[in-house]
């Protein structure tokens, strides 16, 4: 018998079958289109996997949101107000519950990550921390106590309202719900939208990571002051630029301008605010995570 795991991301799927974290058998990747095919494909792929090495103990999902986590919901484990059109109200826990029968544990993808990353990355042994993905959007999970936070709805850290100089950016943003917060003027296709090419094809002295440092800096900040993580740390295909995790500190110790006394976020700032040290399997590696019920914060 197998784990599976799902990370149902919004530009991609990755799907993923092995006996623990250490040993992930096989894994398959391939683009988020509709639900119908994308399920299909995970299906196709899970199909060959029991197969091959017997039925699935338990299958997690980290899944781009919103979703519902509301156990006592009707909608538990939808996806609801994406701006994903396709796949809002689509049923996403119960439909590989019942393809194979068995329990499913089911997050958001960020959450996922970020458990991962306190079960066997760079949170390891930290009971509050916070893991923030920038990249096709930006989405934040949260460890408080040692626990996934869980409330109302799930953490929403991309869509705080960060402050935008209008003369020295223009840009209004690209969220369709709030257009000037983080995810707006930081995620991915808000680079390409400002600048007219991928962030990946910008130079590495081009002023949009002296900007991009600034806005992710910004959004960092209300993280520390309502929440007190031990660590922060920044995943997705933005964080990739290398010259953007330095330029972050800087600006981050900028605008807390020394308001919170604390070695961490001083002359402990390169430890404070780290990249995953799961890398790119941070989110399939939560699935598996929440599959096998490894809280082990």
């Amino acid at each position: 018998m197998i784990w599976g795991g799902i990370e149902g991301g919004g530009s991609k799927f990755v799907c993923a079958v092995g006996t623990g974290h250490h040993d992930i058998r096989e894994e398959v990747r391939f683009p988020t289109t509709t639900p119908e095919e994308t399920f299909r494909k995970a299906c196709h792929f899970f199909d060959r996997m029991i197969a091959k090495y017997g039925s699935l103990k338990g299958l997690g999902i980290g899944s781009f949101g919103p979703v519902d986590l509301n156990p006592k919901s009707p909608k538990y484990g939808f996806i609801t107000s994406t701006p994903k059109l396709a796949w809002r109200g689509v049923e996403f826990k119960g439909f590989f519950e019942r393809r194979y029968g068995i329990d499913v544990s089911f997050d958001t993808d960020v959450n996922a990550a970020a458990l991962a990353e306190g079960s066997w990355g760079a949170a390891k042994g930290l009971k509050n921390y916070v893991y923030l993905t920038i990249g096709t959007g930006v989405g934040g999970g949260g460890v408080v106590g040692g626990r996934l936070i869980h409330g109302l709805v799930h953490p929403e850290m991309g869509h705080v309202i960060i402050r935008r100089d209008k003369e020295k950016d223009p840009f209004e943003g690209a969220c369709p719900f709030h257009k000037d917060c983080l995810e707006g003027m930081a995620a991915g296709p808000a680079i390409e939208k400002r600048w007219g090419i991928p962030g990946e094809d910008l130079s590495e002295d081009h002023e949009a990571w002296d900007l991009e440092a600034d806005y992710i800096a910004q959004g960092l900040l209300p993280l520390l002051y309502v929440l007190s993580p031990h660590k922060i740390i920044l995943g997705g295909g933005v964080m990739d630029q290398e010259t953007l995790f330095p330029k972050v500190r800087k600006r981050f110790i900028h605008y807390l301008a020394g308001y919170i006394e604390h070695p961490a976020v001083k002359e402990g700032i390169d430890d404070y605010i780290v990249p995953p040290a799961l890398g790119k399997k941070a989110g399939i590696l939560g699935a598996f995570a929440l599959a096998m019920g490894s809280y082990e914060l």
